[in-house]
């Protein structure tokens, strides 16, 4: 299934309208993305610190050889984490969906690593028992200018709701606005034929929270309210990529030691 295609710019997914090729909006987590994350710094502060302490043998006769490149292995400690934990994520997604399609995987074909993710997927399949109507696909907000990709909408106890798999260490608060991007999207673009359809009424949301140690089904609030939240942040991602580069003119007077084009102290 091709899918919609999509691009990276600075940083962030952008979906290219497969009707008219010139247009591209900005991607769901990419416009979730400009919430504040203040603890990332300090994250990726201790990270490196980790790393160091950890390594120092190693660091240390790095620096003696190559101090520019132990300074990058400090400093890339968080990205290599990231990394790690994104490919183990997209690994399992991509084994629940096929196993979501009722595809048979067979544990000696999977990454050991993975192992406890698949079979957890199977006891959430066999326990709540999903009707699923869609898997994987594109949604749109043509108003808006913003796509994202959802893991599934589903019929869960007589509810139509849309899921999403997590791996990470938790259920973070974002996910709610994320589930409401694409639970008010006005319309789905299906991978296999290209078409669009409108995005049925759904009921809410919920996240299947995926860990080598377990599993767990956990609804999400992701109404009206929500979605405003969501607008917001979209206005704020126009700002951070276009608005703000239009605000600052350029000097009508100047004094000084200040010469056209350059600053420089005075003699």
């Amino acid at each position: 299934m091709a899918g919609v295609a999509t691009i990276k710019r600075s940083g962030s997914r952008f979906y290219i309208d497969p009707d008219d090729g010139d247009i591209k909006v900005p991607g769901v987590t990419s416009v979730v993305g400009q919430l504040p994350k203040d603890y990332l710094t300090f994250w990726a502060a201790k990270e490196s610190a980790e790393a160091a302490v950890n390594n120092w043998d190693v660091v240390s006769e790095l620096c003696k050889r190559d101090p520019a490149g132990a300074v990058d292995y400090l400093k890339n400690a968080h990205r290599r984490k990231t990394k790690a934990a994104s490919d183990l994520g997209s690994a399992a997604h991509d084994l629940f969906e096929r196993l979501a399609r009722g595809e048979v995987i067979h544990d000696r074909h999977v990454h050991m690593d993975v192992q406890p993710h698949v079979r957890h997927f199977r006891e959430f399949l066999d326990q709540v028992q999903p009707e699923f109507l869609h898997l994987e696909e594109t949604c749109w907000h043509d108003d808006l200018a913003v796509a994202g990709s959802f893991d599934a909408i589903a019929r869960v106890d007589g509810d139509l709701v849309v899921l999403d798999w997590k791996t990470s260490k938790a259920v973070y608060d974002s996910v709610a606005l994320q589930l409401s991007a694409y639970r008010y999207a006005d319309r789905i673009i299906l991978a296999e034929t290209g078409e669009s359809i409108p995005m049925p009424e759904l009921a809410g949301g919920a996240v299947l929270h995926v860990r080598p140690e377990g599993w767990s089904f956990v609804p999400v609030k992701c109404d009206r309210e929500v979605f405003e939240t969501f607008k917001a942040l979209r206005r704020v991602f126009a700002w951070e990529t276009e608005g703000k580069k239009r605000v600052v003119g350029k000097p009508i007077a100047q004094g000084g030691e200040r010469q056209t084009g350059t600053a420089r102290r005075a003699a």
